[in-house]
This record gives structure tokens, C-alpha cells and sequence, in this order.
């Protein structure tokens, strides 16, 4: 072999160990998973699971000391206001009731005359309200034509609307009731008074108060009942509302009025809510794992037109999502690209390979994405899951 030819050789040798030395020595991109900034939707809620309850109640007792009938209804039946005899009283001798006693009826039936007036009061302060707030709205909805107010002012008068509704609503069955509970007490000296040609007291036929269904039943063999037992309870199982109990510190940041998704109740497709109450007083619940919580109930309307479907029962679960802000477009960021510097949020941004440290303002977070404010960019494309060997300046490449 030539001289020249061993030059060449060797030069050829050397650049190659030149070469590889350069490449073991210089610095390995760190490997990434990156994502790619972009304005979209964000919403923030709490989520919780809720139960499903009739919202007016009725449980049918005995007016007085007496023998009940076998109960034929059955759990599920449907039965009609004062046409629906649901249980069937007898005196348990046939004095049934003394002079002591037939005073003391006559002071009850007194009772119930003053608590029906009160409920009648209750509704006509009610009415009057609801007639002061429709007179309201249509001034609202004058003004807001002529853009003299605002929408958010005409959907709290709205609110406030739908709620004086409720309130008539409930006071017409406080009067409804009161009624009954009247009629109840002068049954009692009627049964005492109106002896049927036998010269044995009539029996007392207990009617419905409501249009609705048997919802439970207590008694149901013939016995003996004192005075105030509950026999069975009644509802209307089409009106529900939904009862979540959320923790405290969740509580103070819902409001009446907010949007409310209801999943997993059994459908395919979401059911919609409006919350109308979060009541004043929490409670103490201990969680699975043995830790005492605070929680409060909040209160859930169904938003749908077609109202509650058919297929939920009282006491149902469903799974509630209560909505507290959202926006339809704003700059988004996973969660898992920001990281704490202090006090100061912070993102690693890809920049001609490189990883760069940028501190950003976040508003809005739902633990899955965050609203940047400021410090970022739709279109930078930034690091996910940065790992122990990601810092300010590394080389970084997409995974």
C-alpha cells in the first residue's frame, strides 16, 4: 500500500471517530408529547350525584281513634281528588266519642276553620305578588324592546316570575289541604251525630286530597289506629324535582338560575335542569371512606319542555352536572402543560426545538382544561406531561 493511500485511510478513520465522538458528547433532544393551543369552548361545573323526589307530599292519617278496614290500593294506583276513598274508618264501640271529646273535636274543627282563613290569606298575599310581577315583566319586556334595559334584568324578573308562580302553586295546595283537614275534623262529630237507621255510626270514608298515586302504605290489615297514624302517602309521580347535596365549600359557588345536565339517569340522551334553590342549612354526611363532609342540598328543576320523562320514579339516582361558568370560545390549555413556579403559573412552549419557559395567567379551570388570560397564543405548540428532564432551553422532539 502507498504512502498516500495510508493518509487517506487514516484521515478517513480519524473523521469517523471525530464524528461519533461529537455524537456521544453532544446533547440528546428530550423525547415529548405536545399540543397545540387553540381558542374553543370551556365550561366549569360540579358534579355530584342526585335523587329524584316528588315535590308535594301528602300523608293520608286517621282523624281519630278508630277501627280501619282492610286497605285494597296497592303501591302504584291511581286515585282522584275526593273521589278516591282510600280507607274506610268504624268507631271501635259505639260511643265513639264522649262529651269531652266531642268538645274537643269542635275546638280542632275551630283550629281547621282559623289554619284554612290563614291558608287563604297565604295565597291571596301570593296572587297578589304574582299579578305585581307580571305587571313588571310586561313593563321589562316594553323596555327591553326599545333597548331601555338590560337582558340580564329581564331574566331576573323572569326568575322571579317562575318562582312567585311556584309560590301560588304551593299556596293553592295549602288551601286544598287546610280544606280537607277541615272536612277531616267535622267528620268526626258527623260520625258521632249522623247514626246510620241500624242505630250503629256510620263509617268514615277517607277520600283523596290529591289527583296522584299511592306512593307507600302503612297499614294495610285491619287494626285499630289511634288518632294522627299515618295510613298511606300520596304524590303525583310527573311532578319531580331533583335533590343534589353538594359539598359547602361547591355551595357557594352555585346560584339559582344555573344550567343543571342530568346523565346517567337511564335515557340515552342528557336530560336539562334549571337550580332553583341551595338551602341555607348544610348537614353532616360521612363519605365511604369515613370522612365527615359538609354538604348542602340544592334544588333542581326540570328544564325539558316535555318536563320529567315518564320512566323516572320518586327516589330515582341521576347524575347531575351543575354548570357555574361557560363560554362558547376562549384560548384553552390542558392541565397537564402548566406547572407551578412559586405562585406563578407557568407552560413550556416549543420553540425551534428548544423548550421555553412561559409564565401565563390562568382564569377558568375545570381540572381538565384552563383559560389562559394572557402569555400565550392560539397556535404555540406547547409541552404535555413535561417530564423531571424538560427545563428552560432543552432540546426537545415530538414523540
Amino acid at each position: 500500500m502507498s504512502f498516500a493511500k495510508k493518509i487517506v485511510l487514516w484521515s478517513t478513520i480519524l473523521a469517523l471517530l471525530g464524528g461519533a465522538g461529537y455524537l456521544a458528547l453532544s446533547p440528546r433532544p428530550v423525547m415529548v408529547d405536545t399540543d397545540v393551543l387553540q381558542n374553543g369552548p370551556l365550561m366549569v361545573s360540579i358534579e355530584d350525584d342526585g335523587v329524584t323526589r316528588i315535590r308535594e307530599r301528602y300523608v293520608v292519617s286517621a282523624p281519630l281513634p278508630s277501627r280501619l278496614l282492610r286497605i285494597t290500593w296497592d303501591v302504584g294506583d291511581e286515585v282522584l281528588s275526593n273521589q278516591t276513598v282510600l280507607a274506610r274508618l268504624e268507631p271501635t264501640n259505639p260511643q265513639l266519642l264522649d262529651p269531652r271529646e266531642i268538645a274537643q273535636a269542635q275546638a280542632r274543627i275551630r283550629a281547621a276553620e282559623q289554619r284554612l282563613e290563614s291558608s287563604k290569606a297565604e295565597l291571596s298575599q301570593a296572587e297578589a305578588e304574582l299579578q305585581f310581577a307580571e305587571r313588571e315583566m310586561g313593563r321589562l319586556r316594553k323596555l327591553l324592546t326599545a333597548n331601555a334595559t338590560s337582558q340580564t334584568e329581564f331574566e331576573q324578573k323572569e326568575l322571579q316570575f317562575r318562582q312567585l308562580t311556584e309560590k301560588v302553586r304551593a299556596a293553592t295546595f295549602g288551601v286544598d289541604i287546610a280544606e280537607y283537614e277541615l272536612e277531616l275534623q267535622r267528620a268526626a262529630l258527623i260520625l258521632t251525630e249522623s247514626p246510620d237507621d241500624s242505630g250503629k255510626a256510620m263509617a268514615l270514608e277517607i277520600r283523596s286530597p290529591i289527583n296522584g298515586r299511592v306512593l307507600r302504605i302503612y297499614e294495610e290489615s285491619t287494626t285499630v289506629v289511634t288518632a294522627g297514624q299515618p295510613l298511606m302517602e300520596l304524590g303525583d309521580p310527573s311532578d319531580l324535582e331533583v335533590v343534589v347535596d353538594v359539598l359547602s365549600r361547591d355551595a357557594v359557588r352555585i346560584s339559582a338560575g344555573d344550567r343543571v345536565i342530568m346523565n346517567q339517569w337511564g335515557g340515552a340522551d342528557p336530560l336539562h335542569g334549571v337550580v332553583r334553590l341551595i338551602e341555607p342549612s348544610g348537614f353532616t354526611k360521612v363519605s365511604a371512606l369515613g370522612v365527615e363532609e359538609q354538604r348542602v342540598n340544592v334544588i333542581v328543576d326540570f328544564a325539558d319542555p316535555g318536563g320529567n320523562p315518564a320512566m323516572l320514579g320518586d327516589n330515582f339516582r341521576v347524575d347531575c352536572q351543575i354548570v357555574t361558568w361557560s363560554t362558547d370560545e376562549t384560548l384553552v390549555v390542558p392541565t397537564s402543560a402548566l406547572y407551578r413556579d412559586g405562585p406563578q403559573w407557568m407552560l413550556f412552549r416549543v420553540k425551534s426545538g428548544r423548550a421555553v419557559a412561559t409564565p401565563v395567567q390562568i382564569g377558568q379551570n375545570n381540572g381538565m382544561k384552563a383559560e389562559i388570560i394572557s402569555g400565550a397564543k392560539p397556535g404555540d405548540q406547547v409541552i404535555v406531561y413535561p417530564s423531571d428532564e424538560v427545563s428552560d432551553g432543552v432540546l426537545v422532539r415530538q414523540r
